[in-house]
């Protein structure tokens, strides 16, 4: 049985939300939130990276 190794985002600080993302032997890219941890999001790197950009690009003022 393979263990995923489950790492905090350095974004999500000492509070309680946290997202936790993992990376898998395929390739893939595992993301779960604290609340909810049983709730996991697949996507590859390539898609990951497009979304961080995409938000990145169209971040509002308020929340820098």
């Amino acid at each position: 049985m393979h263990t995923t190794d489950w790492q905090k985002s350095t974004y999500s600080g000492d509070g309680s939300n946290c997202v936790y993302v993992a990376a898998t032997s395929t390739g893939a890219i595992h993301i779960r939130e604290s609340d909810e941890p049983e709730v996991i999001l697949i996507t590859t790197r390539p898609r990951l990276a497009e979304l961080i950009r995409t938000l990145k690009a169209h971040q509002s003022p308020c929340t820098t």
